[in-house]
């Protein structure tokens, strides 16, 4: 069982930046493949990013990329999601994910263990 608390998350405005963190209970840490995911306010889960269990192969969604980096540290336990140049619509609930998979997937079905989410909201 992987337990993750997300944090970082707050009100900014557009243009700003934004760094979430997620802390990963455990030690098989090192073995899953991350992700993060969002939900827009009224819309569906939505993925934005992906890392694989070596933080190498990064993905993105289309919507973030250029704009968020993925990154992780091993020895911590714990998955980054640095956020730049925010727009209103990065506005959501985004949550990290775990995959038993080492590798980088961007559908949601991949991953078994997700935390409870951080509120983001974007102003104009």
């Amino acid at each position: 069982q992987v337990q993750l608390v997300e944090s970082g998350g707050g009100l900014v405005q557009a243009g700003d930046a934004l760094e979430l963190s997620c802390v990963a209970s455990g030690p098989t840490f090192p073995n899953y493949g991350m992700g993060w995911f969002r939900q827009p306010p009224g819309k569906e889960r939505e993925f934005a990013a992906a890392v694989s269990s070596s933080g190498r192969a990064p993905s993105y969604a289309d919507s973030v990329k250029g704009r968020f980096t993925i990154f992780r540290d091993n020895a911590k336990n714990t998955l980054y999601l640095q956020m730049n140049s925010l727009k209103p619509e990065d506005t959501g609930v985004y949550y990290c994910a775990a995959s038993r998979g080492g590798g980088t997937y961007s559908r949601d079905s991949a991953y078994t263990y997700w935390g409870q989410g951080t509120q983001v909201t974007v102003s104009s």
